[in-house]
C-alpha cells in the first residue's frame, strides 16, 4: 500500500508525463482490441462460407430423379464430401420466396417449373471442390455447375494479409509503448536523484526504491488497456446494427459477451506485462 501511494504521488506530481504514457497505452490496446474484434469476425465470416453449399449442380428440365440419385450416390462414393442434399423445384421455389420476400412482385414471376432442381454438395476440404465437380461435369443431365472455391479462398487470404497488417501495426505501437514509457520513468528516476540517494543512506533497498517504479508503469498499462477495450467496445456496439444490415443473411453478429470479456483479460495481462517491462528496463538503466 505504501508504494501505491508513493506510485500515486509521482503520477501526481507529472500529470501531462502520466497523461501522454497513458494515451500511447491507450492508443496499442485500442489497435489491439480492434484486431481482436476484426479477427473474430473474419473466422467467423470464413466458417460461414464454408457451411454453405460449396458445390452446387443444377440439372436440365428432362432429368429424372432416379439420375440424380444415381449422380448423389457417385459423389458420396469419393468420400470427399460432407452433405450431398437434393433440392427439388418445389423446394428452389421456396427458397426464392424467401430470399425475395420483401419483393413480391419478383415471386409473382416466378414459378417452380422455370427453377431448375440441384444438388448442393458440401466438401470436407474447399480442395476436393475441383475434383468433385469432375464428377459430374461430364453428364448429359447436368446443366451447369456452380462452386464457392474461389470465395472462401479470397476470404482466406484476406484474413491472412489483414493478420499480417494487423501484427505489424500492433508490433510497432507496442514498440513505441516501450520507448514512452522508458523515457518517461527515466526522466522521472533522473528528477528525484537526491531523493533517492537520501533514500540509500537511510537504508533503504534498491527494490524498495524500484517498486513504486514498477507500479506506476503498471498503472499505464492498465488504465490504456481498460480505456483502449472500452473504446473498442463502444464501436463495436455502435457499429453492429449497421453492419448487420450490410450483411443481410451472413450471421457473424454479435459477437459473444464472453469474447469480449475474454480480450480484455487477456489484454489487462498484456498491459501488465508491458507497463512492468518497460518500468523495469528505465529502473536498471537509470537507477543503478
Amino acid at each position: 500500500m505504501k508504494h501505491l501511494k508513493t506510485a500515486g504521488r509521482y503520477i501526481r506530481r507529472s500529470p501531462y508525463q502520466a497523461l501522454s504514457a497513458t494515451l500511447i497505452m491507450t492508443l496499442t490496446f485500442f489497435a489491439i482490441s480492434i484486431f481482436a474484434v476484426l479477427t473474430v469476425l473474419s473466422v467467423n465470416l470464413i466458417n460461414y462460407f464454408e457451411t454453405r453449399p460449396q458445390l452446387t449442380v443444377f440439372f436440365k428440365d428432362t432429368v429424372e430423379i432416379a439420375q440424380i440419385d444415381s449422380m448423389k450416390a457417385q459423389l458420396e462414393a469419393t468420400g470427399k464430401t460432407s452433405d450431398v442434399k437434393y433440392i427439388s423445384k418445389e423446394q428452389a421455389l421456396e427458397i426464392y420466396k424467401n430470399i425475395n420476400k420483401d419483393e413480391p412482385e419478383l415471386i409473382e414471376l416466378v414459378t417452380a417449373d422455370i427453377l431448375p432442381a440441384s444438388l448442393e454438395v458440401q466438401a470436407r476440404n474447399p480442395e476436393d471442390l475441383k475434383s468433385l465437380a469432375k464428377v459430374v461435369s461430364g453428364s448429359e443431365q447436368v446443366d451447369r455447375i456452380v462452386f464457392q472455391e474461389e470465395i472462401v479462398d479470397t476470404l482466406i487470404s484476406w484474413t491472412h494479409a489483414f493478420q499480417a497488417i494487423g501484427i505489424g501495426v500492433i508490433a510497432i505501437l507496442i514498440t513505441v509503448s516501450i520507448f514512452v514509457i522508458v523515457t518517461i520513468i527515466g526522466i522521472k528516476i533522473t528528477a528525484r536523484k537526491q531523493d533517492i540517494e537520501t533514500m540509500r543512506l537511510i537504508g533503504a533497498s534498491n527494490w524498495f526504491i524500484r517498486v513504486p517504479f514498477l507500479i506506476e508503469g503498471f498503472i499505464y498499462g492498465v488504465m490504456g488497456a481498460m480505456i483502449g477495450w472500452l473504446l473498442s467496445y463502444g464501436i463495436l456496439l455502435y457499429t453492429t446494427p449497421i453492419l448487420e444490415s450490410f450483411l443481410k443473411g451472413v450471421p457473424i453478429f454479435p459477437v459473444p459477451p464472453l469474447t469480449i470479456v475474454q480480450i480484455l483479460g487477456i489484454e489487462l495481462v498484456v498491459a501488465l506485462g508491458l507497463g512492468v517491462f518497460a518500468s523495469y528496463i528505465a529502473v536498471l538503466r537509470y537507477l543503478k
